[in-house]
């Protein structure tokens, strides 16, 4: 039976992911060396962000602004389309998926938090079973071509707890399980009753009552 009072809310970059695949995403759309003028061009913004001088999400919308120009969201689309069907399954940790299935199995509701763009993300969640994606939103203008920024802020560190608690509204889960890799994850994970950060140990055991520690 379903039990919607527990949610699994995973990462994608590096936790699903064996890498950042919007920089792979980007690549393959545009080539190689309008990728690396791309980034050329936001090294400012993207040195600045390394350094904590600016947002993370001001530094990407300036170097895909930079590598992706006004790209038509026809075109972004398709790209999107192209790359979920024979790039991105190549990117995927199979213990993760088996993970995500693992939850659905359980009754669990499943959600994937990204700071990478639902362009893509949104139609390869569909296909793996994920209740619902949230993540960065690219913004277009009103001739359908790409503007530069984001529909929405960056969805990153707070914002991740943001994204969710929006999503669950007046019905928070029972029990919340994260996933992450990062430090993008950090308030995600403290959020949680049961929370994974890659590198810091196996994966914890799903058991039937998933009851948060301490709670008899």
């Amino acid at each position: 039976m379903r039990d919607a009072s527990i949610v699994a809310a995973f990462d994608f970059d590096g936790t699903i992911s064996t890498t950042d695949s919007l920089r792979v995403f980007v690549r393959r759309t545009v080539g190689t060396p309008r990728f690396v003028l791309g980034a050329l061009l936001a090294s400012p913004w993207l040195i600045g962000a390394a350094l904590h001088l600016i947002d993370r999400g001001t530094a990407k919308a300036h170097f895909l602004r930079a590598a992706l120009g006004a790209r038509p969201q026809t075109q972004l689309d398709a790209e999107a389309k192209r790359f979920v069907a024979d790039g991105l399954p190549a990117l995927v940790r199979p213990e993760m998926l088996a993970r995500v299935r693992q939850h659905r199995a359980m009754g669990h509701r499943v959600v994937l938090v990204s700071a990478s763009p639902s362009l893509y993300l949104r139609p390869w969640a569909a296909s793996v079973g994920f209740d619902a994606v949230l993540s960065t939103e690219l913004a277009f203008d009103a001739n359908g071509r790409f503007a530069g920024e984001f529909a929405k802020p960056n969805c990153w560190g707070p914002e991740k707890v943001r994204r969710l608690e929006a999503w669950w509204d007046n019905a928070p889960p029972r029990v919340l399980f994260a996933y992450g890799d990062s430090r993008g994850d950090k308030e995600m994970a403290e959020r949680a009753d049961h929370a994974w950060i890659r590198g810091q140990g196996k994966l914890m055991p799903l058991m039937d009552d998933d009851t948060p520690p301490g709670v008899a």
